[in-house]
């Protein structure tokens, strides 16, 4: 049996005792019903080991079960490199003038060595355009081994590399940015940012203009450092990664944030319940909306949320390897004393079998933490979100994050740590530029909607 067969055996073997459907492990792993087919019947292997520790968790794996899991998907990952570097051709370096090349049978004479200090005592430096070679058991056999010339003109490429960048620094610092390149706060989606006092940058668009709607998908704040090894670097906003360069920050600049963010703010419990405040009278505020709807009307009412709000934040990566979610912090900007308005429930009720896992946010705490809550899916037990975890650009994740207050009209923000091999950083999660805010309901008139009448009723 393979090594792909044997990975999803054991996949298999544990769906069929979780007792869990393709489509439910689907939507818990944020995958397609197709593609975890594909990974149990062994026609597809994962790239990434986060969905097969989420698939662990879903089908409750002991920690035994998620150990072999684990070593069968390196095994696996191994052999199919392995092959993929086994198809590629063989490339050939430059000519070189010389004596003629010498039969296969014999060894190429190994050329002189370049004088560059230390190069076989320290890793081998990453090459654009080259595979990381594979570490373990398929890795001896040799496929991604390379010739000690190799090595060392991998050196002296990236050296040159790294003396061209500092050129281009010194030069830019002396004759200034070029007025029609891109700003250097532009945000990890693309759009340009606005670089304030503080030296962070707010990515994605410019924050909307007074009864504006506020956006659903938006891009937040995100400030870096550089890892202690690269001397130099400061905690200025980075601009977003280049898909064509590796992720090295330049001399004096924080690297570049590796991650994109789609934030929802207004997000229904169940898709139906939740409720707004807002200081106008029943007769002049319109029916309620469907929750795609929600934020255009709370922003026409000049509502906020009561008592609790909801909010998700789908990440990805946008370079080519993987980034570390460390760890969500809670920042309570302001605490006032909740406005006297009318809430309006936007249902009359409604409810599910679906509850799912979060994090929970007490934001009457002084020092409000979020904290991970397991769900519940039709009787089913959805283990609670932990930190740290994994997300690429080809595996996604989903944070919900669930604020309530009962004795305050709060704004407030997270904070999300992250980690990549260019460094790491702080990503901050907000209502598109504004912060998010929150307001105790306790004690105010409560309307809902009587749709028989067309009208709001107590």
């Amino acid at each position: 049996m393979s090594e792909a067969e044997d990975f999803a055996r054991l996949m298999r073997e544990l769906k069929e005792r979780g007792g869990l459907s393709y489509g439910v492990l689907a939507r818990r792993l944020h995958t397609s019903t197709s593609t975890l087919h594909r990974y149990c019947s062994g026609d597809a292997l994962p790239v990434e080991y986060a969905v097969v520790d989420r698939f662990a968790r879903a089908c409750g794996a002991s920690a035994a079960e998620a150990v072999d899991l684990h070593r069968a998907w390196l095994l696996a990952d191994a052999r199919r490199r392995a092959g993929a570097a086994a198809s590629r051709p063989a490339s050939r370096p430059a000519s070189r003038p010389g004596p003629e090349p010498m039969p296969s049978a014999a060894r190429e004479p190994e050329p002189e060595p370049v004088p560059v200090p230390n190069v076989d005592a320290e890793p081998e430096p990453a090459v654009a355009g080259e595979p990381a070679v594979v570490v373990g058991p398929a890795a001896a056999a040799g496929p991604g081994a390379r010739p000690s010339w190799y090595r060392r003109r991998a050196a002296v490429v990236a050296a040159a590399g790294l003396a061209a960048g500092a050129v281009a620094v010194a030069l830019l610092a002396v004759t200034g940015p070029d007025p029609g390149a891109p700003s250097a706060g532009t945000g990890a989606g693309g759009g340009a940012g606005t670089r304030g006092p503080s030296g962070s940058a707010s990515a994605g668009q410019s924050p909307p203009e007074a009864g504006a709607a506020p956006p659903e998908s938006v891009t937040g704040s995100a400030t870096g450092s550089a890892p202690p090894s690269e001397p130099g670097a400061g905690s200025a906003t980075a601009s977003a990664p280049s898909s064509a360069s590796p992720l090295v920050p330049a001399p004096g600049r924080a690297p570049a944030v590796p991650l994109k963010a789609a934030v929802r703010s207004h997000v229904w419990a169940a898709g139906c319940d939740h409720a707004y405040l807002t200081e106008r009278v029943p007769g002049s505020v319109p029916p309620p909306p469907v929750e795609a709807d929600a934020p255009a009307w709370a922003s026409a009412q000049r509502a906020v949320h009561a008592g609790s709000q909801i909010v998700e934040v789908t990440l990805h990566g946008t370079g080519g390897g993987a980034v570390v979610l460390e760890g969500l912090e809670v920042r309570v900007g302001a605490r006032r004393t909740p406005p006297a308005w009318n809430v309006y429930q936007m249902s009359q009720g409604c409810g599910g079998g679906l509850t799912p896992a979060a994090f929970a946010v007490n934001l009457d705490a002084p020092r409000p933490l979020a904290r991970p809550v397991a769900g519940n899916d039709a009787g089913g037990r959805q283990p609670a979100p932990a930190f740290p975890m994994r997300v690429s650009a080809a595996e996604p994740v989903v944070l919900r994050v669930e604020a309530a207050t009962t004795g305050c009209d709060c704004d407030w923000s997270l904070d999300l740590r992250w980690t990549s091999p260019a460094g790491s950083g702080t990503l901050r999660i907000d209502d598109g530029g504004r912060p998010l805010r929150t307001s105790a309901a306790t004690g105010r008139p409560v309307y809902g909607y009587a749709l028989e009448q067309g009208r709001w009723a107590r």
